[in-house]
């Protein structure tokens, strides 16, 4: 369940300055009966897995009446590595930010010596670090920073350790080539696999798991997302026809959807993404 920050009690030297119209756009939403991330995602005119990365204690498969989600602002970023860039909200404190990201009132203070907590103004940006990464410098978090875009653009994607289970999986599609890599554009923001195939083909599940989403997304189509063994996920996008619900369970190889045609290119291509914990994984570490 998502702690609702902008509620957290405090003293009035705490509490943040009245907002203003060009100062905030993002605020918190509450979940009505039938709504899915997706349906809320495109309520709030925000990619889905913006929405995800800024709410990342939710599940989607239990979402409940009433609970309440974190709408982005355009200034803030979530990066798939690295701190967030948060924009302070009515009623935030340190501590409270720091509950809803899983992380400390300490470290955000650490990231952000310039800032009072107990004067904290709305509409004010600060770098939010998670886990055990260290803050980064003012230059590194700065606005031009996409969200998929690490704080030094490599030239290459990084490998990182990933365990046991994810050895030699089978690919998502049994007649493929790719036509994109996994990896950083001229920007530096990083690209998921693209894959082109036949009319016809529908993509598989590459391993073990259970269906968290299905769904269509903005610019992405119809999109499955399975969660698998060791915080593992994976993700098939641009389809046409998804074949499963969610909750479902299933095996490496099962049918999860119908890839679609692009207008752009006229190929039938497939958008697949790998992640541990949220970030990205080049798939050629684990695809056979």
């Amino acid at each position: 369940m998502l702690v609702g920050c902008a509620n957290a009690p405090q003293s009035s030297s705490q509490r943040a300055a009245a907002p203003s119209a060009t100062q905030i756009s993002g605020n918190w939403v509450q979940v009505q009966r039938g709504d899915t991330l997706g349906k809320m995602a495109g309520r709030a005119n925000v990619p889905l897995e913006r929405l995800q990365r800024f709410n990342p204690g939710v599940n989607a498969r239990r979402l409940e009446v009433g609970q309440r989600l974190l709408i982005p602002t355009q200034q803030e970023r979530a990066p798939s590595g690295g701190p967030y860039r948060y924009q302070i909200r009515p009623g935030d404190t340190f501590s409270s930010i720091a509950r809803h990201f899983g992380t400390t009132s300490g470290r955000i203070q650490s990231a952000n010596p310039s800032a009072t907590p107990t004067n904290l103004r709305v509409g004010q940006v600060v770098s939010v670090p998670l886990g055990g990464s260290a803050p980064r410098t003012a230059a590194s978090s700065s606005g031009s920073s996409s969200p998929n875009r690490p704080a030094a653009a490599p030239s290459s994607a990084p490998s990182q350790a990933l365990p046991a289970s994810a050895r030699r999986w089978p690919w998502p599609l049994d007649d493929y080539r790719v036509v994109r890599r996994f990896g950083p554009d001229s920007r530096g923001t990083l690209q998921p696999m693209l894959l082109a195939t036949q009319a016809g083909a529908q993509a598989k599940s590459v391993a073990a798991g259970e269906v968290r989403f299905a769904d269509g997304m903005r610019q992405l189509g119809e999109v499955v997302i399975v969660h698998h063994a060791d915080n593992l996920q994976t993700v098939y996008a641009l389809c046409d026809r998804i074949l499963v619900e969610v909750g479902k369970q299933v095996s490496a190889g099962d049918a999860l959807c119908e890839v679609g045609q692009s207008d752009a290119t006229q190929r039938y291509d497939l958008l697949f993404d790998l992640r541990q914990g949220g970030k990205p994984i080049d798939p050629r570490q684990v695809l056979r």
